[in-house]
């Protein structure tokens, strides 16, 4: 059995333009003599491996301790691809995910206004990629209110290297932060 960490680390994590930058400050250390270490953060919601929910872009969307939590964890089908991601590839993708609720593109592939449209009816409860946004980043917003209104979770910033395409499990279960538009998470997949 392999398991494959997909998330950034997230210090020195990618940061979508704009987004405030995680840091983090010491508040105690041994070697300065404290009785131990403390280590205090802060990030925004969407830095590094994260997921959106659907508040993120809809006024009426769920947050992120409002989705069940089966959303984010389940068997995953990791489709490679490079460039836009039009209707058809959408619809290569999903044939070959056969079924499956959660879909990563692994590659410097972007998703289209399109391609989300055939995404957001074909029933898929997660929707993951390299980039920090799923759509366009100079326009990203149509690409995830269509997803999001679809009730797709998205995952955004996963690090999917050489991992082969091919059926696994994923695990990214966001953190619980009450009222959120996003979260981050630890995600990882597993060979099957």
């Amino acid at each position: 059995m392999r398991i494959f960490d997909i998330s950034q680390e997230v210090f020195s994590c990618k940061v979508y333009p704009g987004d405030p930058k995680p840091q983090k400050k010491s508040l105690s250390q041994m070697e300065r003599g404290d009785l131990y270490n403390l280590t205090a953060f802060s990030m925004c919601a969407h830095n590094g491996t994260h997921v959106d929910a659907p508040a993120h872009f809809l006024a009426d969307g769920q947050t992120v301790d409002q989705i069940p939590l089966n959303r984010f964890v389940g068997m995953c089908f990791l489709a490679r691809h490079t460039g836009n991601v039009t209707a058809q590839d959408a619809q290569n993708i999903l044939e070959k995910a056969k079924g499956s609720k959660h879909i990563l593109i692994g590659g410097d592939a972007t998703v289209t206004l399109e391609a989300a449209e055939v995404f957001a009816q074909s029933g898929i409860w997660l929707l993951g990629n390299e980039s920090q946004t799923i759509g366009p980043e100079d326009g990203p917003m149509a690409v995830h209110q269509c997803l999001l209104a679809g009730q797709i979770v998205l995952l955004e910033g996963v690090v999917l290297n050489d991992i082969p395409e091919g059926q696994y499990f994923l695990n990214a279960a966001p953190l619980n932060l009450a009222t959120a538009d996003g979260a981050p998470c630890r995600a990882w997949l597993m060979e099957m």
